[in-house]
């Protein structure tokens, strides 16, 4: 049974998220400020925690930061619908997800089960040890989870590392917004969503956008992202 911590002030919702998660085989524990929050979300005792942006004693970006630093445990953090920038700020700090309030629990079902899903298979991945793919500049490996841009390291989130790893394998052919999302998110793509956006737009600057044959990663209008394919590409089996 995955243990779920939500970090929330709202007590009440804290209740309807456990009368949602319980039924579907999740435990809960439910904390209502920051500085506890972090304290049991380093504990490792939990599959994944559930974050809100509005704590007191310590704010939910406060909390991701600090959990950051020596914790990958899968975060979903809650934010106030129409705050984009707790939203942006949070992917940065390495949220794996997001989801405005209000929102339906049966969604918040949805993503937590998502995001774990997801966890897991890069936990099977791993074990797999594909190989590394390298594109132009562009260093993959799958099996430590780094990726080097020259001989240079580039320091990612897990959901850009997934995004990159699926732009890479298919470089030089246009991924569209549904496929990355199901592969980066583990989730159905929502036209609303604008979460690959922000993770693709992360993900440039971190790469730089450009290379010596033009744009990096490019945007395919109304469809999604291509890769920019150099002379000479090599992928796994090929």
């Amino acid at each position: 049974m995955d243990r779920v911590l939500v970090v929330d002030d709202d007590a009440e919702l804290c209740e309807l998220v456990k009368e949602y998660l319980e039924p579907e085989g999740f435990q809960v524990e439910a904390v209502h400020n920051g500085v506890r929050g972090l304290e049991r979300a380093l504990s490792g005792e939990h599959a994944m925690v559930v974050l809100d942006v509005m704590l007191p004693g310590m704010g939910g970006l406060d909390v991701l930061r600090r959990l950051r630093a020596s914790s990958a445990v899968p975060v979903l953090l809650l934010t106030a619908r129409g705050e984009d920038v707790d939203r942006i700020v949070g992917l940065e700090l390495g949220s794996d997800d997001y989801l405005p309030k209000p929102f339906n629990p049966r969604e918040l079902v949805a993503r937590i089960r998502a995001v774990l899903r997801r966890t897991k298979s890069e936990t099977s991945d791993r074990k797999a040890v594909p190989e590394i793919t390298s594109v132009g500049d562009v260093q993959l490996n799958p099996g430590t989870r780094s990726v080097k841009r020259g001989n240079e390291p580039v320091d990612l989130t897990a959901v850009e590392f997934n995004l990159l790893e699926v732009l890479l394998r298919e470089a030089g052919h246009v991924v569209t917004r549904e496929q990355l999302a199901k592969a980066a998110l583990g989730r159905l793509f929502s036209p609303f969503d604008r979460s690959i956006d922000m993770h693709i737009s992360k993900l440039r600057k971190k790469l730089g956008e450009t290379t010596g044959e033009g744009e990096r990663i490019k945007t395919v209008r109304g469809v999604g992202y291509i890769y920019s394919a150099p002379t000479a590409v090599t992928k796994p089996g090929r």
